[in-house]
């Protein structure tokens, strides 16, 4: 049959992942050098940390290899249970898939307006909530906690804000090499995890092979590309691809935690069951609190919000002495600290998974001050014995 211990088909989403990670790796090469004969290199702007031109649009490559994984397993027999006429949920991505990064080549070849660009991605997300993947149950915590079963439009409202608002987010962390595929990949992987726990819990639940899918997917196009990517670069994903990992984080996290009963379950389980929603949360709260301090920054010195500069998070992490390579690093590690440890508290019992969160903390906030610590116990006179 294919398929792991207790149900779970280990190696078809191991080979989803190896045939993704094949597939956008070959064809970002080939766009690379269609794009590099063309001529068309993205210009070095003031905010920009990298010096020489390079092209974009590496997100058309990662969507061939998104398609191509979800071809492959739509004919492997362990993996049709997440497909029509069973559930329309792979098809819905696919077509919002490719609404999102058609929005996104058209930018990266021809830079179009921050409206224009918002409009595509509403109908990136509308066009997925009205296909069938989209948010029927939510769960409020308040006052001993309340189901709510949500209507149509009410559902399409909230996956719209929802989709719409990961898209920017991991748009936004877009900005230094490697930094949004492997966001990418380590939130997919958590939430990939998330559901084989589902999957061996529930016996196979046909509710947990659209995420799994997607999520194997998203883990196996980030990988093909960050050969690619990773500082030094040759190419950019561009918004054709860091918004196309938003659509795929916010489809896989509504897929698996967008009709499940959390009512039903204890505290503990409920942390578990959001664990998807905190993964994805963990994966951009750090470029989304740096659009909030961004847009505070600008307004309060009386400039738009939309104004770029060289303030963000990244640019202050090198600025303390790390190397380009070590930020984009340090970022990946608290990224994995926080997801991992959401997700752990659907596999281990609650207090070693706070423990071990605790401790990934304290590591990932010493790592990170490393620079700073240096610069406090070095001498300056020791430089300038004349001093």
């Amino acid at each position: 049959m294919g398929v792991g211990f207790a149900g779970i088909p280990l190696r078809e989403l191991g080979l989803i992942i190896l045939v993704a990670a094949a597939i956008t790796y070959l064809s970002t090469g080939i766009i690379r050098i269609l794009m590099v004969k063309s001529g068309r290199l993205n210009e070095i702007r003031d905010r920009d940390v990298h010096v020489m031109p390079k092209p974009r649009l590496g997100g058309v490559a990662m969507f061939s290899g998104f398609l191509g994984a979800v071809f492959l397993a739509d004919q492997l027999p362990a993996l049709t249970r997440g497909f029509m006429p069973i559930t329309p949920e792979m098809n819905a991505v696919i077509w919002a898939g490719f609404v999102i990064v058609v929005v996104g080549a058209l930018d990266d070849l021809f830079d179009l307006d921050a409206i224009t660009k918002l409009i595509g991605q509403i109908v990136g997300a509308v066009t997925m909530s009205l296909l069938g993947l989209t948010w029927t149950i939510l769960y409020l915590p308040f006052g001993g906690g309340t189901t709510l079963l949500i209507d149509q439009v009410q559902s399409t409202i909230l996956t719209t804000l929802f989709t719409v608002a990961l898209i920017n987010a991991l748009n936004f962390v877009d900005g230094l090499d490697g930094l949004s595929a492997g966001v990418g990949m380590i939130a997919g992987a958590a939430i990939l995890v998330f559901s084989l726990t589902i999957l061996f819990d529930q016996n196979g639940a046909v509710s947990a092979y659209p995420p799994a899918i997607i999520a194997a997917a998203l883990v196996g196009i980030c990988a093909g590309f960050l050969p690619h990517n990773f500082e030094p670069s040759r190419i950019f994903m561009g918004d054709s691809g860091s918004m196309l990992i938003g659509l795929l984080l916010a489809a896989a996290s509504t897929s698996a935690s967008g009709k499940i009963n959390m009512s039903l379950y204890g505290t503990v389980d409920i942390i578990a069951l959001m664990s998807p929603i905190i993964v994805v949360l963990a994966a951009v709260a750090v470029p989304l609190l740096d659009l909030v301090m961004a847009v505070i920054r600008r307004v309060s010195r009386g400039a738009s919000p939309f104004s770029p500069d060289k303030m963000h998070l990244h640019h202050r992490l090198l600025a303390i002495g790390h190397t380009h390579r070590r930020v984009v690093l340090v970022l990946y590690m608290w990224v994995t600290v926080v997801a991992f440890g959401a997700v752990s508290f659907s596999i281990v019992p609650p207090l070693f998974a706070t423990l071990l969160t605790i401790v990934g903390l304290v590591l990932a906030a010493a790592l990170t001050s490393i620079p700073v610590l240096r610069s406090r116990h070095y001498n300056p006179r020791h430089a300038n014995p004349a001093a």
